[in-house]
């Protein structure tokens, strides 16, 4: 027993040894994520920074200890005995450590290559060139030998150490726990299996399902060439496809709220991400709310993108979504870089969860499968409960850097491509780096491997759809469930030379047109090429569901008399360019200028630790965004210049036109009076328009 004893201290030695040189690294290479705010706000979370990296390194010494102690187990199994048992222990351990975090750095640069490019702190290139050398077909394989071979030894080590009854029995006992919650959880699933199997009068379920940053023209109905959303295109064939939806603002902050509220964003009072405290109660009635109040069961499950639907309160019973973003006591918990990178390595998984939310809702990491599978288990769980359910399920698939698992990622591109951005865009992940971005011309980056990334993402997106569809039908509740597919917001792809969302009004619309696809009971077949705002979806939910539209109190009015073909004429969409990060490529010399984003943020309570906009950074946030009304054919911008605002009329049709105000003069000074109306008083502005000419 005391060889033993000194084997496994060894060992542990290792992982003491590992975790400090480890630390010691992170620290003196600081990096952290989220906006570098002022160094006077930042000096007075210097002590929580110590308790942050305190708090990783302890979770990466249990995790180097279980490899280290693993490492030995298989070193006394194999080669029982030896002369110097305290160093072959420390041999042994730290050879746990070094292949254990080998096997899973191979698993993720094959399976989820984003999660390492997200915390790398060196030449993404080193990447590339290891992911060629990594036999794909023997990895899965492989994972599971070294896993079933490091446990066998670890038992048959205990065995010999410390009796086999007692190593036995605790196996058992540990075998039985998993058994239980397996039981638990397939007896939970049957239960709400057969609940949802029972034909039910009375209002219809609602699941929204939606992708951060996913482009209306990227549905194959809509006429795109890679064949990306046959799940989505055959609900848009069986339900409404609306085609021309449009939202104020493309970010997600304010873009959700007018979603679940049907409220204009200086209405809601989100009109950034940034918001203060006292923001995330709104001053209007929101979708979940109102559901509730009508007797239906409202819940919310999302990844990183997802998390303003916790931080705002909008009434969900049930929240599965991780914690605010906009925090620097969050930012500072996710610590430097290369201990977030091997923890990542190891909490991808429902424990992480958990335990490290910080780690495992990591920023520019989606995570499809996994809230695919909590939306199901939502599904399930509140189909149990016998009242009809409102569910929102938000992930981050299409969002930048566009990061995929694989396959997705060399579905397009291809696996032969070999370009610093094999597996997302790089030097995208903080602040800063992406306003620097930006800034830079198409140039400076593989466009069109980015735009076949970009494309991966959606494919994976639709195939998550059709895996909740599928689990609906399974449970019987497709046909009492109406379904909406839709996005906060679409993207640029550098169609004018950057990328990004929300940046620019001018043209054609890929940030703030979205898809929007309503299937159901009660919904035809049905195509919508009408315009129409996203501030009318909360309205047509709430009639859909049999609740009077008005209790909403909102700004936009229902789609239903569009879903049933009464209505077929254009609404006005309002819409404004976001809070920039920094001066965009493109921006006129004239245009009204404001300071750089990060250098706006602060923090107004030390003890919550919200990074907001002060009032006057909201206010020259304000007087700086372009604003521009689409009705039908026509949009018509309005730029702020230093010497007055400008304005300019375009023509879907003839594009190529540029300014057509001078051609039709009637048709702009419409469009003028509408759009000044509605930055002035948003709920003043018209949403039936008259004016004269083609619409």
């Amino acid at each position: 027993m005391r060889r033993d004893a000194h084997t496994l201290w060894g060992a542990l030695s290792a992982a003491v040894l590992f975790t400090a040189a480890l630390t010691a690294k992170s620290v003196a290479d600081f990096t952290r994520t989220g906006p570098a705010i002022r160094a006077q706000i930042e000096a007075h979370y210097f002590g929580y920074a110590v308790y942050a990296v305190g708090r990783l390194a302890a979770a990466a010494l249990v995790i180097a200890a279980v490899l280290a102690i693993l490492g030995a187990a298989v070193k006394e199994a194999a080669l029982p005995g030896g002369r110097r048992p305290w160093l072959s222990g420390f041999v042994a351990g730290a050879a746990g450590i070094a292949i254990g975090t080998g096997v899973a750095f191979a698993w993720a640069l094959v399976h989820e290559p984003s999660t390492l490019v997200a915390s790398w702190l060196y030449d993404v290139g080193h990447l590339v060139r290891w992911w060629f050398w990594i036999p794909k077909g023997v990895l899965g394989p492989l994972l599971a030998a070294s896993v079933a071979l490091a446990g066998t030894c670890a038992v048959v080590w205990a065995g010999r150490s410390v009796g086999w009854r007692p190593t036995m029995a605790l196996a058992a006992l540990i075998a039985a726990g998993v058994a239980v919650v397996l039981l638990v959880h397939s007896a939970r699933a049957g239960v709400a299996a057969s609940a949802g199997s029972i034909a039910r009068e009375g209002r219809p379920n609602i699941l929204i399902i939606a992708s951060d940053t996913l482009r209306a023209d990227r549905l194959g109905i809509a006429g795109y060439a890679r064949n990306l959303t046959p799940t989505i295109d055959g609900l848009a064939r069986r339900g409404t496809w609306l085609a021309e939806t449009y939202v104020p603002i493309a970010r997600t902050a304010p873009s959700i709220t007018t979603i679940l509220t049907g409220a204009w964003p200086r209405r809601h009072g989100v009109t950034t991400n940034f918001i203060r405290d006292e923001q995330r109660i709104l001053p209007v009635r929101a979708l979940p709310e109102v559901l509730r109040a009508a007797g239906y069961r409202t819940a919310a499950v999302g990844d990183w993108a997802a998390s303003d639907l916790g931080k705002i309160a909008f009434g969900f019973d049930v929240l599965r979504v991780a914690p605010d973003q906009w925090n620097i006591k969050y930012l500072l918990r996710q610590g430097p870089k290369d201990l977030r990178l091997f923890l990542a390595l190891f909490t991808h998984n429902s424990l992480g969860r958990m335990l490290l939310p910080e780690i495992y809702y990591l920023a520019g990491r989606p995570l499809t499968r996994d809230v695919g599978r909590m939306a199901r288990r939502l599904i399930d769980e509140l189909r149990a409960e016998g009242q009809p359910f409102f569910l929102f399920t938000f992930i981050a698939t299409t969002h930048a850097p566009f990061g995929t698992e694989y396959p997705y990622y060399t579905m397009f591109s291809g696996p032969d491509y070999k370009g610093r951005s094999k597996f997302c865009m790089t030097e995208v992940f903080s602040p800063e780096a992406i306003a620097k971005r930006q800034a830079q011309g198409r140039e400076a980056f593989d466009v069109q491997q980015i735009v076949d990334l970009y494309d991966a993402g959606v494919r994976r997106f639709d195939d998550e759809v059709r895996a909740i569809l599928e689990h609906l039908e399974d449970r019987g509740l497709i046909d009492n469930t109406i379904v909406v597919v839709l996005s906060d917001h679409g993207t640029d792809l550098f169609e004018r030379g950057t990328w990004g969302q929300g940046n620019t009004v001018i043209g054609e619309d890929p940030s703030n047109r979205i898809p929007l696809v309503i299937a159901g009971p009660g919904v035809p077949t049905r195509t919508v090429r009408a315009t129409v705002r996203s501030v009318d979806i909360a309205p047509t939910i709430v009639e859909l569901a049999g609740i009077e539209p008005g209790v909403l109190g909102a700004d936009g009015q229902s789609l239903a008399a569009y879903l049933d073909g009464r209505d077929k004429g254009d609404r006005a969409a309002y819409m404004a360019t976001g809070a920039w990060l920094a001066r965009v490529a493109g921006m006129a010399d004239d245009h009204v200028r404001v300071p750089p984003l990060i250098e706006l943020l602060e923090i107004p309570d030390q003890e919550s630790g919200t990074i907001a906009l002060s009032e006057k950074a909201r206010a020259m946030i304000e007087a700086a965004r372009d604003r521009a009304v689409r009705w039908g054919r026509w949009k018509l911008v309005r730029i702020p210049a230093v010497g007055g605002p400008r304005y300019a009329l375009y023509d879907r049709v003839r594009p190529e036109d540029g300014d057509q105000a001078e051609r039709h003069p009637e048709v702009a000074q419409c469009l003028r009076r509408a759009l000044d109306l509605w930055v002035a008083d948003p709920a003043a502005a018209p949403m039936a328009l008259e004016c004269k000419g083609e619409a």
